[in-house]
């Protein structure tokens, strides 16, 4: 199809037909900015919890804290909130509150494929939509001219059949997208899942950091006074 029939289709389909082609685009849009996101995201975890492991097997907490503050990976929010925690709170407090932080950091990777969930809902309705218009306009022709030919009949014919095609097309399109994304999500979901639960485990066998002198000075001080 040429530019001259694709531009037929578009004039044949009416607003109809627009609204949907730019339900397409958001659905493409969407994907590539969650494909970008998602880029390299798991193998960045996985780097990561692999240096803070062996940190934690030498008992070096102070080097395993900064490796997760030098990283990029979002994945080093729930570690440091563990670091943070460790010494402070109780282990199910501790535990717990990891397990928050990467359902944010989850909640995060979905970013906006909701979206997608409600243009494969929305977008055959659409079409149905521009179905029941093309249709009203065929009918609104032959009252007009009085006249049932092809002549009448034909462009709202064309719009009700181009629309429903479109929308189905689209609903397709975001299904499709968002099945993939959503499975993935569950692997990565999965997988941040075990990764905090070694590393709690292996916090839990750390002893807590001394303060530092001049803290203790500071605590001391009062007491002695």
């Amino acid at each position: 199809m040429g530019i001259h029939g694709f531009v037929e289709t578009i004039k044949a389909g009416g607003v109809t037909l627009v609204v949907i082609l730019v339900c397409s685009i958001l659905v493409l849009a969407i994907a590539v900015e969650r494909l970008a996101a998602l880029w390299r995201f798991l193998d960045r975890a996985r780097t990561l919890a692999e240096s803070v492991k062996r940190c934690l097997y030498r008992g070096a907490l102070a080097e395993a804290r900064t490796a997760c503050e030098r990283s990029t990976s979002l994945a080093a929010e729930f570690f440091l909130v563990g670091f943070e925690r460790h010494g402070r709170s109780s282990t199910n407090a501790l535990e717990a509150a990891v397990d928050r932080e990467r359902q944010r950091i989850a909640l995060t990777l979905k970013g906006q494929l909701w979206s997608l969930g409600t243009i494969g809902a929305t977008a055959p309705f659409i079409g149905l939509f521009g179905t029941v218009w093309g249709i009203l306009r065929a009918f609104e022709q032959i009252g007009v001219t009085h006249a049932a030919g092809i002549d009448v009949v034909g462009p709202g014919i064309a719009e009700a059949l181009v629309t429903t095609a479109a929308g189905i097309l689209v609903a397709i399109e975001a299904v499709v997208i968002y099945n993939y994304f959503m499975a993935r999500l569950g692997k990565t979901n999965l997988e941040l899942k075990l990764m905090a639960e070694e590393f709690v485990e292996l916090l839990r066998e750390q002893k807590a950091e001394p303060l530092p002198a001049a803290s203790a000075t500071a605590s001391a001080a009062p007491a002695e006074a």
